[in-house]
């Protein structure tokens, strides 16, 4: 799953956000990277919260048979992800819209910035996890 996860943010990031741009005018396409955010913010927090609940379930498993602790590498990058799209999202993007108005201490520019960057730190951790999930899976 974190695979197909990581293709999807890798989509959003390369093909589905630029095109706008490229044959729209700047507000039009912002309206709708706007809409397509919208339906990725939902679908990465509920993929992040089946991802961490399966990292959580093993290790669990793992440290009632002695083998490690309650928490586990994969479980943070879980956590780091959900708290990207939370962040990246439903925080700043309520802001970058007051921003627009010319309303609070940060500028467009600069939430759109964080935005960006969680946004890349999220597709990050997302890789690791596929990376993870393919070097850990058993050989044939």
């Amino acid at each position: 799953m974190p695979a197909l996860w990581a293709g999807v943010l890798l989509c959003v990031a390369g093909l589905a956000t630029p095109a706008p741009f490229a044959v729209l005018d700047k507000a039009a396409a912002g309206q709708v990277v706007g809409h397509i955010f919208a339906r990725e913010a939902p679908l990465s927090l509920l993929l992040g919260m089946v991802l961490l609940l399966a990292a959580r379930r093993s290790a669990l498993a793992r440290a009632v048979r002695g083998l490690g602790s309650q928490f586990s590498l994969d479980m943070g990058l879980a956590l780091g992800t959900l708290a990207c799209t939370v962040l990246g999202y439903y925080v700043l993007q309520p802001m970058m819209e007051l921003a627009r108005q010319g309303q609070g201490a940060l500028s467009f520019g600069q939430l759109h910035g964080l935005s960006f960057g969680l946004f890349g730190l999220k597709i990050l951790l997302v890789l690791v996890m596929a990376w993870r999930v393919g070097s850990l899976a058993p050989q044939r």
